[in-house]
């Protein structure tokens, strides 16, 4: 009788916690997604009556959502642009939270080397004009490399994507003839046709699944799922493997400039050891949180992911924030105004 009390005690007591923790809820960027999932864990764990939901969906579904208002707060690898920041009713600010790199990952049966790609092959690929994998172009790139003489199968994202707008704004940056046909955004007419997946993870799974395709994911998501990714040559003329330490000197000119919005690219940035393909990710944060409760939690979340949380980036192949970045966004939360004061 008394463990059937306690026991009910026990339930009585989840019960109530459920009752009363506080839910926050944010959609969008997959790029990130690895990493927020960890630290909303772990935010959880240190604050039990503190759940906050991440549905994914991609940056144009976080742009889309916040602006509806049916998020508290949003996710994006794209800044958001004058005319998207203009139809919305509260100003967003944008708050870096980590640094990735988009990949290029390939199925090739055979071929066991880490291959390389200039800014000319990687235009071409997914421009259409090279489109077999014994391409002269390729082959004299990647020595001692047999390529099959396959038709390359370009995939890409099905949905709004920050992860294409990172990858479009990189080859618009080396190509004039992408940048003029195609352009960088988060969702493009692609001219070579290929497959199409949702999300990082779908891209991921058809590239894995499709022999001959080649796909942009970001870093941990080829890491993840033990995939091959290329080496790619700089604006320096190096021939660069997507690292954390890559990643970071990519950032290096950037957090000493960062503008005061933090709307900044890093795509194809100087430097010797630079990985050309690199980006910070934002949350998109609602510059006034009518909800009093909702703000102080946001609130104490993003001190917390500015301290604690870049502690965790490493371990899952992304790049902490340089600690100037850091400093200017710790004092952009004092602009967070909570509960309507």
């Amino acid at each position: 009788m008394k463990k059937s009390l306690l026991t009910l005690s026990a339930l009585l007591l989840a019960s109530a916690g459920m009752i009363f923790s506080q839910q926050i809820n944010g959609a969008g960027a997959t790029f990130p997604m690895p990493i927020y999932q960890k630290w909303f864990q772990d935010y959880n764990k240190a604050h039990p009556s503190v759940q906050i939901n991440y549905g994914g969906g991609g940056s144009g579904a976080g742009i889309s959502q916040l602006t509806n208002g049916t998020v508290d707060f949003g996710a994006s690898d794209m800044p958001m642009k004058d005319d998207q920041i203009a139809k919305m009713k509260v100003k967003p600010l944008h708050f870096p939270t980590v640094m990735g790199a988009v990949v290029l990952t390939y199925n090739l049966a055979g071929v066991t080397s880490e291959l390389k790609f200039t800014p000319e092959t990687i235009a071409g690929i997914f421009m259409g004009s090279i489109k077999k994998w014994d391409d002269p172009k390729l082959a004299k790139d990647n020595p001692g490399v047999k390529f099959p003489g396959e038709e390359i199968i370009p995939v890409h994202r099905s949905d709004a994507s920050g992860t294409t707008f990172v990858f479009t704004d990189y080859i618009a940056k080396v190509s004039p003839e992408f940048k003029s046909k195609v352009g960088a955004d988060t969702k493009v007419a692609w001219p070579a046709e290929g497959l199409n997946g949702q999300g990082n993870p779908g891209v991921a799974g058809l590239v894995k699944q499709t022999p001959n395709s080649i796909g942009y994911v970001e870093l941990i998501y080829a890491i993840q799922n033990k995939m091959s990714y290329g080496h790619v040559k700089n604006s320096a003329g190096t021939w660069v493997k997507p690292s954390l330490e890559s990643v970071t000197e990519a950032a290096s000119g950037a957090a000493k400039n960062m503008p005061a919005d933090f709307r900044v690219s890093i795509t194809n940035a100087p430097g010797k050891n630079a990985y050309p393909i690199s980006s910070f990710t934002w949350l998109l944060i609602p510059s006034q949180i009518e909800d009093g409760a909702k703000g102080k939690i946001i609130v104490e979340f993003l001190k917390w992911m500015l301290a604690d949380g870049q502690k965790e980036t490493t371990a899952l192949a992304y790049a902490p924030l340089p600690k100037e970045v850091v400093a200017k966004e710790e004092k952009q939360i004092a602009e967070i105004k909570v509960g309507g004061k």
